[in-house]
Order: structure tokens, then C-alpha cells, then sequence
């Protein structure tokens, strides 16, 4: 009987909760919410949240990480193609088709953008010479990143990094 008493109380209580019968809503309106939120927060505007904003870490502090982004930059744009683990080659991808970019625009601030990452000064200018002419119909996508067999000595997923 209790069990009843108690069902029939919370189905009364959700349909008074809901609109079902008489409205008794008794909360803040949505502009009282936000500017309480808004003074809360103590800014002037909304802030977003940082979801999927993650980069690969690699396993280094933030100078080692960014020397070995730098590094693998140089080298697969040296070499058109080098082998790495697949979460390397994933994280080198974004700045080898940034440094293209900077080549096809070819302008000094570009120039000097690419100068100040990758570490060879003539590697730079030939990049600048052929970006133009060899992407020049292509949008983005500059880099492809493959899958091979794990290594040897402790199974770390491979991959080759090439330019397109």
C-alpha cells in the first residue's frame, strides 16, 4: 500500500513538474541565467569549451616535442618520404602541409614563417621554388601517411610519411 501511495506522489509530482496540469513554473528565465553567468564568469562574452582540441603529446616535454615536430618537418620535406611511428607521422602531417602552404603563397612573411621552423635555409628556398608550380592545383592534402608492419623490438605501430 505504501508502495502505491509513493508511486501515485511522484507521478503527481512529475506531471506538476512538467506542464501536465495547472503551470507552476517558478524558475529563472533564460536572461536572468545568463546574466548571472556572464557576471559569474567575470567576462564580457561567452567562452567555448576545448573539446577535441587534444594534440599528440608523443611522450616529451613541450621543447623536446616541438625540436622533433621541427626535425621530422625538415627531413620529410627533405627526403619526400621518411619512416616514423604512425602517431609521429599523424602529428608531423599538420606542419609539413602548413610549410607547403607558406611555399605556394611564396610571399616574405611566408618566407620568413617557414625560416623560422624548418632548419635548413636552402631547403627553404627550394621549397618556395617548386611548391608553387607542383600543388598548385591542389587544395590541401599535400601529405599521405601509411601504414606499415610494427617494429621489431617492441611492436610500436610504423608508418611512411610521403608527399603527395
Amino acid at each position: 500500500m505504501k508502495a502505491v501511495l509513493l508511486l501515485l506522489a511522484s507521478l503527481v509530482g512529475f506531471t506538476a513538474a512538467f506542464g501536465v496540469g495547472a503551470s507552476t513554473f517558478t524558475g529563472k528565465s533564460m536572461s536572468t541565467l545568463e546574466s548571472t553567468y556572464i557576471t559569474r564568469s567575470g567576462r564580457g562574452d561567452l567562452s567555448m569549451m576545448r573539446h577535441r582540441k587534444r594534440l599528440a603529446k608523443l611522450g616529451k616535454p613541450a621543447d623536446q616535442r616541438k625540436a622533433l615536430l621541427r626535425a621530422l618537418t625538415t627531413e620529410v620535406i627533405r627526403h619526400g618520404r621518411i619512416k616514423t611511428t604512425l602517431v609521429r607521422a599523424k602529428a608531423v602531417r599538420k606542419h609539413v602541409d602548413h610549410m607547403i602552404e607558406l611555399g605556394k603563397r611564396g610571399d616574405l612573411h611566408a618566407r620568413r614563417q617557414a625560416l623560422g621552423w624548418i632548419y635548413d635555409k636552402d631547403l627553404v628556398h627550394s621549397l618556395f621554388e617548386a611548391a608553387p608550380e607542383r600543388y598548385s592545383e591542389r587544395n590541401g592534402g599535400y601529405t599521405r601517411v601509411l601504414r606499415t608492419m610494427p617494429r621489431q623490438g617492441d611492436n610500436a605501430k610504423m608508418a611512411v610519411i610521403e608527399l603527395v
